[in-house]
């Protein structure tokens, strides 16, 4: 099962991919836990460009493609093996992160990034979304909290407002794939939902 954690900043993804990690190995299942981007040592190599090396004037496209190369490593170097040996596969992040980052935030073409998505992941897509919705001025103060703003964080409030808002929409477009969970609990409380969404889910799904 391939499930993936999206949101605007801020949303305690990376705790909330950790706390399920624990639970679903007490439960017996193998976990793969990702990120994007990197992952690989190339997408790392990437991630240090596009997130990291903040002077840099990288172009909205320019942007989109870069991430679309560390997610078409991503995929085929470990999402597609871990999950073909039965792995439960936890990603932070992955595809409608560019759909609301570099098409909602940026402006570039939704169809053109949805196809040039298609290629770089040979069609795969999660079987769960978990969306980790908050404001964005208050994801951007506990952003900041952590240290030294990345190239994304570093965008004008009005950026991170789109971005929320695309995000929104992709998961209005696919409710059954998304679960959209308010994020301005406490993240015990968060982690419970998403524990019984998944055990139910993977009950489902066998």
């Amino acid at each position: 099962m391939f499930i993936t954690f999206e949101g605007p900043e801020g949303g305690g993804k990376s705790t909330q991919i950790k706390l399920l990690s624990e639970v679903l190995q007490t439960l017996g299942h193998q976990i793969t836990q990702t990120r994007e981007p990197g992952g690989t040592v190339t997408g790392n190599k990437i991630r240090q460009i596009v997130l990291e090396d903040v002077e840099l004037h990288i172009e909205p496209l320019t942007e989109f493609l870069l991430y679309s190369a560390s997610r078409a490593q991503l995929v085929r170097e470990v999402i597609r093996p871990a999950l073909q040996e039965g792995h439960v596969v936890l990603c932070d992040r992955y595809f409608d992160s560019s759909l609301a980052y570099q098409g909602f935030g940026r402006g570039l073409d939704l169809r053109f990034l949805q196809d040039v998505t298609w290629e770089a992941t040979g069609g795969l897509r999660p079987h769960l979304t978990f969306l980790l919705d908050l404001q964005p001025r208050i994801g951007l103060e506990r952003a900041a909290s952590r240290g030294q703003f990345d190239r994304l964080e570093q965008a004008d409030l009005q950026f991170h407002e789109r971005v929320r808002e695309g995000f929104l929409n992709l998961a209005a477009a696919e409710p059954e794939r998304f679960y959209v969970i308010d994020a301005t609990r406490s993240a015990e409380a968060i982690h419970q939902e998403i524990v019984q969404v998944v055990k139910s889910t993977l009950i489902f799904k066998h």
